[in-house]
C-alpha cells in the first residue's frame, strides 16, 4: 500500500507540474498580453503636423515625448541597457531573416537630398481623388498596383508616392502593443481606412529587435537581424541590428522601424547573392518586402508561393528590387503571412489561406479630399 501511495503522489505531482507548464506556455506564448513598451514618442523634426486617420495607434498615456535634436545634440537616453552596441556589425544566423550587411558594408547610404518630399513628384498627384481598378491618386498620395510574373512566380507590386510621410502608417492588431494580439491584414486595413496594406514584421512573435510605430518607440532590444527605419523626412535606411540606437532614432526623427530582414540590397543598391540565414529562409517562399527609391517614393511587393506560384528565393528577390530601380529594400515576414490588401480586398493568393498577424503596413489619407 505504501508503494501505491508513493506512486500515486508522484503521478499527482507530475500532473500538477504538467498543468502548470501548460498554463505558463499559454500565458507567455498564446494568450494575448498587453505590454507597456518604452513609450517614447519621437517628434517630427520637419515641424509638420502628424495626423492619424481612423483608429490609428496613439501614444501610451504615460509616453515620454522627446523632441528630435539637431545633429550632435542627441539626448542621453537609457532604454533597456542604453545605447546599442555599435561594434561588430558582422552577420550572424538567427530564426528570422538574418543579416545581409557586413562590417565592411555598414548601413545603407543614400545621397543627401534636402528637397522636402512635399515638393517632390508633383506630376504624380492630382487635385482631386482619382480612382481606377489599379490606381489611386489625390493631392497627397499616388498608388499604382500591378501584377507581374517571373517564370512560375506571381508577384504584386504597389508603386507608391506620398507627399506627407504620415500617410505611410503602421497598425497594431487590436490597436494594442503586446504579444498574442493578432488580426487579419484585411481587418486592420478596413479599421484604419487604408487604401493599401501588407503584413508587417510580426513583431509580436518575438521579444527581439526594434519596434517603432507611427513615431512611438515601443521596443529597442538587441538583435542580430537587420533593422529597417523610415524617417519623417522620407528617407529609409537598413542597418545591422547592432548599429541601431535609441538616441539616433530620436535625433534623426524615426517614424517607423521594423525588425525582420534581411536587407535585400547592398549599401550601394547592388544585388546581394549571399545571406546569413538558414536554407529554409533563403529558399523559394511567399514573400513580403518594401523597397525605397528616394524620399517620398516607395514600393511594396508581395510574392505568392507554395501553390501555382513557386515563391521566390532571397537572391531572386534582391534582383527584382534591383531591376525595379530601388536603392534599398527590406524583407518582411513571409510564408502564410504574405498578404496584400487593395481597396479593402485581398488581391493575392495567400499560402494556406493566409494568417493573422500582429501588425500591418498601410498607406492611408491623413486629410479629407473631395
Amino acid at each position: 500500500m505504501r508503494k501505491h501511495r508513493i506512486l500515486r503522489n508522484i503521478l499527482i505531482d507530475l500532473a500538477c507540474a504538467g498543468l502548470a507548464l501548460v498554463i505558463f506556455v499559454l500565458f507567455h506564448h498564446v494568450l494575448p498580453r498587453q505590454q507597456q513598451g518604452l513609450g517614447i514618442v519621437i517628434s517630427n523634426p520637419q515641424n509638420t503636423e502628424t495626423r492619424n486617420s481612423g483608429e490609428m495607434i496613439s501614444a501610451p498615456e504615460n509616453a515620454l515625448v522627446i523632441a528630435s535634436a539637431s545633429a550632435g545634440d542627441a539626448p542621453m537616453l537609457t532604454a533597456r541597457g542604453g545605447r546599442q552596441n555599435n561594434s561588430g556589425r558582422g552577420s550572424s544566423m538567427n530564426s528570422k531573416g538574418g543579416s545581409a550587411l557586413t562590417e565592411d558594408g555598414g548601413e545603407t547610404e543614400t545621397a543627401a537630398d534636402d528637397t522636402p518630399i512635399s515638393e517632390k513628384f508633383a506630376d504624380k498627384y492630382t487635385d482631386t481623388v482619382v480612382v481606377t481598378d489599379s490606381s489611386y491618386s489625390s493631392p497627397d498620395i499616388s498608388i499604382a498596383v500591378t501584377e507581374g510574373t517571373l517564370g512560375r512566380t506571381t508577384y504584386y507590386l504597389a508603386d507608391i508616392y506620398v507627399r506627407d510621410i504620415t500617410c505611410f502608417q503602421s497598425a497594431l492588431a487590436r490597436n494594442t502593443y503586446g504579444s498574442g494580439f493578432r488580426d487579419s491584414i484585411e481587418d486592420m486595413a478596413v479599421l484604419n481606412n487604408a487604401l493599401l496594406a501588407v503584413n508587417g514584421d510580426y513583431y509580436g512573435n518575438t521579444n527581439e529587435g526594434v519596434v517603432i510605430r507611427n513615431g512611438v518607440i515601443y521596443r529597442a532590444n538587441r538583435t542580430d537581424c537587420d533593422v529597417c527605419v523610415l524617417y519623417y523626412d522620407g528617407t529609409m535606411r537598413v542597418m545591422p541590428g547592432s548599429a541601431f540606437s535609441v538616441e539616433d532614432a530620436v535625433r534623426d526623427g524615426a517614424w517607423q522601424a521594423w525588425t525582420f530582414g534581411p536587407a535585400l540590397l547592398d549599401t550601394d543598391g547592388s544585388v546581394l547573392t549571399s545571406f546569413s540565414s538558414t536554407g529554409r529562409i533563403i529558399s523559394a517562399n511567399p514573400r513580403t518586402a518594401i523597397g525605397y527609391y528616394e524620399p517620398g517614393h516607395y514600393c511594396m511587393v508581395v510574392v505568392d508561393g507554395r501553390g501555382e506560384s513557386a515563391g521566390i528565393t532571397l537572391p531572386d528577390l534582391s534582383e527584382l528590387f534591383y531591376d525595379l530601380g530601388c536603392t534599398a529594400a527590406y524583407n518582411l515576414d513571409g510564408g502564410n503571412s504574405s498578404i496584400m490588401v487593395w481597396n479593402s480586398e485581398i488581391i493575392n493568393e495567400p499560402s494556406g489561406g493566409g494568417r493573422e498577424s500582429s501588425d500591418a503596413l498601410l498607406i492611408a489619407e491623413v486629410k479629407d479630399h473631395d
